[in-house]
């Protein structure tokens, strides 16, 4: 692999490796662009086959951060960490006080949180070497679980897709078929039953399907059936790369908009739904209520502050829709093009983050 080859190719900044014996850390924090801010994105720990592999993947994750951060009016920019092994049995205290050490030396550059892999624990440890952490337990200053939030921003995407689908923004009567019923999903039900909408719901988890249908009075059907219901939203809640050819066709909703990351399998398939006539909310817009909690945290954390900015969510989908129709292209590149927009417009006044005495956190 030809690192600098490919951080030219998209415009990376800068890609950090960090090792230590004793420990056995192996791990890459790619920053990818921080011309709205320091750089937040969170750490993953995986088995990756190999070195190049590792890499490649922080830096995918890493510029895809850096489209959310931004589509989401946040000013950050865009990195993520990733750490070679297996986190069931590798990890050990040392492994993350070193690499909290190695996130402290780029001096607020780059903000570290939760990922795949990795724990509140683990947040908590690298928080003894630095302060650039997001996602600590709550005795240490922490927002807390953030489905509930991460559910509110997607069903408030979610009512700015039916007022584009629908012309009314009002989802009480409307069939919302919910695949996936973990813990954002059942939040999302929670308001979805709230406003008086249908719910169908499917989950590979028998257990979890019968709380929601117990608590939300909603119909379930097999995993494989969620494509073929009468509905008019889809919410896919689970798994990426579920909007595909063999999917496609299925689909009857007028709109599509969930809380899973990487719907998609190719942008080929966006461009099928928007051929379609099918209103796609784009993912990293519409599940961004996460991301916008933890970076309140970087102030003081406030929830009333937080939840005002989750409320965002409506008005940037609702530019999405209007970018789509301005330059009659599908919403999964007009979502690319408002945040690609907003870091134009700031990259005219300031280029990459520098920090100073105004932006550094107080230690505790």
């Amino acid at each position: 692999m030809e690192i600098l080859s490919y951080m030219e190719e998209s415009d990376y900044e800068q890609v950090v490796f960090c090792q230590d014996k004793n420990s056995g850390l192996k791990g890459v924090i790619a920053i990818h662009d921080t011309t709205l801010g320091p750089a937040l994105g969170g750490t993953r720990m995986w088995t990756y086959n190999s070195e190049a592999e590792a890499i490649e993947d922080a830096l995918r994750l890493a510029k895809g951060m850096t489209y959310k951060n931004a589509a989401a009016g946040l000013n950050l920019g865009g990195g993520k960490a990733v750490i070679i092994g297996d986190p069931k049995k590798d990890k050990n205290p040392e492994m993350f006080r070193a690499f909290g050490r190695y996130i402290q030396s780029l001096n607020g550059r780059y903000i570290t949180a939760e990922d795949v892999g990795t724990t509140v624990n683990d947040m908590d440890t690298i928080h003894l070497e630095t302060d650039f952490v997001t996602g600590i337990s709550a005795e240490s200053g922490s927002s807390g679980n953030p489905s509930p939030i991460t559910a509110y921003g997607v069903y408030m995407g979610m009512k700015a897709a039916a007022m584009e689908a629908f012309s009314n923004d009002s989802l009480e009567g409307k069939t919302i078929a919910v695949q996936g019923a973990g813990n954002v999903a059942y939040n999302l039900c929670k308001y979805l039953h709230k406003e008086g909408a249908n719910i169908i719901v499917t989950d590979i988890n028998k257990e979890a399907v019968n709380r929601v249908a117990e608590a939300f009075g909603a119909q379930t059907v097999d995993p494989e059936a969620i494509y073929d219901v009468d509905c008019d939203i889809y919410a896919p809640c689970a798994l990426g790369a579920i909007i595909n050819d063999d999917t496609i066709p299925r689909i009857k909703a007028k709109v599509i908009a969930g809380s899973a990351n990487n719907q998609l399998k190719t942008n080929e398939h966006g461009d099928m739904l928007y051929e379609k006539g099918i209103i796609y909310t784009p993912d990293y817009v519409l599940n961004s209520g996460g991301v916008i909690n933890v970076a309140d945290e970087l102030i003081g954390y406030n929830y009333d502050r937080a939840m005002k900015k989750v409320n965002t969510i409506y008005d940037n989908l609702t530019k999405v829709f209007e970018i789509s129709r301005r330059d009659n292209i599908p919403t999964y590149a007009a979502a690319d093009r408002m945040a690609e927009e907003r870091i134009e417009s700031v990259k005219k006044s300031r280029n990459q983050f520098l920090m100073n005495e105004h932006h550094i956190l107080s230690r505790k």
